[in-house]
């Protein structure tokens, strides 16, 4: 069952610009080292690093509680994108029994993310 959805949307030419002016601590503040091995990986890693701000921003959407930026990371499964979490998150979510979906897109400008969080189906019910 779907438990809440979100969606962020960001400008990448706004993340082009903070990664130019603070590239070093930028990188290392918001994105885990492996968002960041795969973003720098790309002739131009801004659209890279603006969907995984947006996906970031749209788990937060759907999550009643603080986290951390780098609490959430996109990976990914062969071509899917996935969200990857901090263990302290990782636990909290299997205890509510809660699963998060991501999708992203990123063409020229813009960069998007939705989130969806559902419930896992309990054992007695599959």
């Amino acid at each position: 069952m779907i438990v809440a959805i979100g969606s962020d949307l960001v400008s990448v030419e706004r993340i082009r610009g903070v990664y130019r002016r603070h590239p070093r601590r930028f990188l290392e503040r918001h994105f885990t080292p492996e968002e960041r091995a795969y973003a720098l990986a790309a002739a131009d890693p801004a659209p890279r690093l603006a969907v995984r701000w947006a996906a970031k921003e749209a788990f937060a959407k759907v999550w009643n509680g603080s986290i951390g930026w780098r609490d959430v990371a996109v990976g990914h499964e062969g071509p899917r994108p996935v969200l990857r979490f901090s263990p302290e998150l990782e636990r909290t979510l299997a205890e509510r029994g809660l699963t998060a979906l991501v999708t992203l897109s990123h063409e020229h400008d813009y960069a998007l993310a939705f989130v969806v969080l559902v419930t896992q189906p309990s054992p007695a019910s599959r």
